[in-house]
Formats: C-alpha cells, sequence, structure tokens
C-alpha cells in the first residue's frame, strides 16, 4: 500500500468516525427534549360490552397500546427520538379511539371494521415492532366480527 491511498483510507476512517461522534452527540443532545416522556396511563373509566372475551382478548393484542389506557411502554419508548415517535402515536390513537373511555370516545363499528379490514390498523410500524400483535387472517375475521357483535352493526 503506498503512501497515497493510506492517507485515502484515513481520510475516509476520519471523516465515517467524526460522522458517527456527530450522530452521537445529536441522539444525546436529543434526550435532553422533555417531550414524549409522560408514560401515564390513566385509570380505565368504561370499556365497551364486549360480546366474548376472545373479541376482547383480540383487541388487547393488537389496538390496546395505542387505543386504551392500558398501554405497555416499553424500555424504548424513554429514548428519543424513538419516544416522540411513540408518545406522539398513543396520544393521537387515544384522542382518535379509547377503547378505556369508551363513555367519551365512542366510534361506529363500521369505523373501527373499515380500519381493520383495510390493514390500516394496526399499523405496519406497530406490527415490525410487536410481531405479536399482527392478525391471522382468522384473526382479522374473528376481530371483525367480534367488533361488529360488541357496538352494533
Amino acid at each position: 500500500m503506498n503512501a497515497r491511498s493510506r492517507v485515502r483510507e484515513w481520510g475516509w476512517r476520519r471523516i465515517v468516525g467524526w460522522g458517527a461522534l456527530g450522530a452521537l452527540g445529536l441522539v444525546l443532545l436529543a434526550q435532553l427534549v422533555p417531550y414524549g416522556r409522560d408514560h401515564t396511563n390513566p385509570a380505565v373509566r368504561a370499556e365497551p360490552r364486549w360480546d366474548s372475551p376472545r373479541t376482547r382478548a383480540l383487541a388487547s393484542k393488537s389496538c390496546f397500546d395505542c387505543h386504551s389506557n392500558l398501554t405497555k411502554w416499553t424500555w424504548y419508548s424513554n429514548i428519543a427520538p424513538a419516544s416522540w415517535l411513540i408518545y406522539n402515536d398513543v396520544k393521537g390513537g387515544r384522542e382518535t379511539l379509547n377503547f378505556s373511555e369508551w363513555d367519551r370516545s365512542q366510534r361506529s363499528a363500521a369505523e373501527i371494521v373499515e380500519q381493520i379490514d383495510s390493514g390500516e390498523m394496526p399499523p405496519l410500524q406497530y406490527t415490525l415492532v410487536h410481531p405479536g400483535a399482527r392478525l391471522s387472517g382468522a384473526e382479522k375475521r374473528d376481530l371483525i366480527a367480534g367488533m361488529r357483535a360488541t357496538l352494533g352493526g
């Protein structure tokens, strides 16, 4: 290896090293941003009258982390920027539909079924990190039928 190629190699290593150090610095600075740290689960006020324990179990498996007050906060939900995304998803999910505050946030069975049937819920980014939340075809059919029976329609 000649001197010129050694200089090029060290130049790239230096650039990659400084880039990695800069990225680490940004991640550490992001920890100082207070958003996304409120991991409280308010009390459950009222759930729907589930048609069966199976329907509730399927909803719990695939919906409750974002659409109830029974969120399971994972270790990485404390690390920015993941904490920002997760908190935002849970906050938005609870505002849209909250199975733990059913007396306040009712949605029609048709709306819920449409989201499940179209594959929009549970969302891909959630099921990638939580493979247990993926619904098989039979589970999806059971959840849709159970939601219709529970909510009418």
